[in-house]
């Protein structure tokens, strides 16, 4: 197998809020992104840096690629192994060390997802419907109707987040239901069967919210978003193409002129530098300015993370042998639990 240099990570400092602290104990992270379609400056920005420098300071990081997760909102899961593959790429051209993290799918830790009957148990079909997020995943659902699993979504998510028994996890606060219902479903097994499970704590993103191309939020299924690996010229169209505003004068006002100020916010994150900063050096050079501005940003950033992209692309069997090694390492952490819970329930092994 040919070998692929280890990848460095040069996130730079963020110029608006700060990233949430490391705690001061040893602390389990469980988080991850759904194999539906490459990474983009909004995971990068909002996550995926905060997670590399989670990893750096010792917190141990588990990241789930959930690939069973993908067919709560979709019949079929559309070029799985080609999405799960270019996920673990993105987590490798930025930094993640999987010497010091453990990736792992979803569907390959049958132990973790085996716990999503005992914990369907502690649930009522009313608290799953109330999800926030079930909710909207049912209204802007691609299925011919909604199925069984997206209403299971849920208590999945906390088989995903209890099965390593992770304290933290990182979420944005329209996340946070989700992790409420986990800290039900931890007490109410604890309460029912014995001390199993940790309640886990909610590390909240401090990250801006990006937005896409079309001025709304920055997402995979609305093709409105910069991927990681996009080439420079691809990244160039797709920033001319950018909604702005018509007055000339680039300022960041992020209530007044959200679509300019998110341009110029994206230029401040990739130089280290403070967005009104960067919005007076641009002055009145207008749109056209403010969008070169931003093009040169993104690609002198993302420059060192595509080759390092490019470079593992070219060995896809050290990729595999990669989710491999942690599918064997999340395994033997899930068959463990699944022991404790067993003996708890007084199940037989």
């Amino acid at each position: 197998m040919t070998t692929t240099p280890r990848p460095t990570t040069t996130p730079g400092p963020t110029p608006t809020g700060t990233a949430p602290a490391v705690p001061a104990t040893a602390d389990r992270i469980l988080t991850g992104d759904r194999p539906t379609g490459p990474l983009h400056l909004g995971h990068y920005f909002g996550t995926l840096r905060n997670r590399v420098r989670l990893q750096n300071e010792g917190v141990d990081l588990f990241l789930v690629i959930p690939d069973y997760q993908v067919l709560t909102d979709r019949d079929v899961a559309e070029r799985l192994s080609e999405h799960v593959e270019g996920l673990v790429l993105d987590y490798l051209a930025a930094g993640v060390d999987p010497a010091r993290a453990t990736v792992f799918t979803h569907s390959s830790v049958p132990a973790l997802n085996q716990l999503l009957l005992p914990f369907l148990s502690l649930v009522s079909v009313a608290e799953l419907g109330r999800n926030p997020t079930v909710k909207d995943e049912i209204a802007h659902s691609r299925q011919a109707a909604v199925s069984g699993l997206m209403y299971t979504y849920p208590a999945h998510q906390a088989a995903d987040i209890l099965f390593c028994k992770a304290t933290l996890v990182p979420v944005g606060r329209d996340q946070e239901p989700h992790l409420e219902l986990t800290r039900t479903i931890a007490r109410r097994f604890n309460e029912r069967y014995g001390p199993v499970f940790p309640e886990p704590r909610t590390l909240l993103s401090e990250a801006p919210l990006l937005l896409g191309t079309d001025g709304t939020k920055m997402s995979k299924s609305r093709a409105n978003s910069i991927a990681l690996k996009a080439s420079p010229d691809e990244t160039a169209r797709l920033i001319r193409g950018a909604k702005t505003d018509a007055t000339r004068l680039i300022s960041y006002e992020p209530e007044l002129r959200p679509e300019v100020s998110n341009l110029v916010l994206l230029a401040a994150l990739c130089q280290g530098r403070d967005p009104h900063e960067v919005a007076a050096g641009i002055g009145d050079g207008g749109a056209s300015a403010l969008k070169a501005a931003v093009t040169e940003a993104v690609n002198t950033h993302l420059a060192p993370l595509r080759a390092r992209r490019a470079a593992y692309a070219q060995d896809l069997g050290y990729v595999r042998q990669l989710i491999r090694e942690g599918n064997a390492r999340a395994n033997a952490v899930a068959e463990a639990t699944l022991d404790e819970v067993r003996e708890a329930m007084g199940t037989f092994r």
